[in-house]
């Protein structure tokens, strides 16, 4: 089980890890959401692995709006698929400033982009520097995804 890394178009390294792609300007938990700093903001989804260990992704629902305050590890939503029903968890604590509201009408974008259009909350972090310490960066979170296919 080999991880191998590749440059893509858009100039961002990505490892791959089997079938799964990393890529390496994200921070990752260990429930498989990813999160992007983006100007002092997060964007947060879930992981090709989550999604592709979901399969045909049915549904996408959220428990939180703009506005909400969420803490880290606190569930913000949840996705449904063919195969299993799984809460969304939140990387960071602070403020919601965005929710991808159209996952909610078209679920299947996340399938076909996980790291790009099908992002699921943009948060206002209350405390980022402490969250990414509880935070694997892509290297960490290649290991342990080696590890868990191993254990598969």
């Amino acid at each position: 089980m080999a991880i191998l890394e590749k440059k893509t178009h858009k100039g961002v390294m990505k490892m791959k890890v089997n079938d799964y792609e990393v890529p390496e300007d994200l921070y990752y938990s260990e429930t498989h959401e990813w999160l992007r700093i983006e100007n002092g903001k997060v964007r947060v989804g879930i992981t090709d692995y989550a999604r592709k260990q979901l399969g045909n992704i049915t549904y996408v629902g959220f428990e939180v709006s703009q506005g909400s305050e969420i803490k880290f590890k606190q569930a913000f939503g949840e996705i449904e698929s063919e195969k299993a029903t799984e809460d969304l968890y939140s990387p960071v604590s602070g403020k919601v400033i965005e929710v991808n509201s159209e996952l909610e009408d078209m679920p299947q974008i996340v399938e076909e982009d996980p790291y790009g259009k099908g992002w699921m909350i943009v948060v206002e972090p209350a405390n980022l520097e402490d969250d990414l310490k509880n935070l694997m960066d892509a290297k960490e979170y290649a290991e342990y995804l080696r590890k868990k296919l191993e254990e598969e």
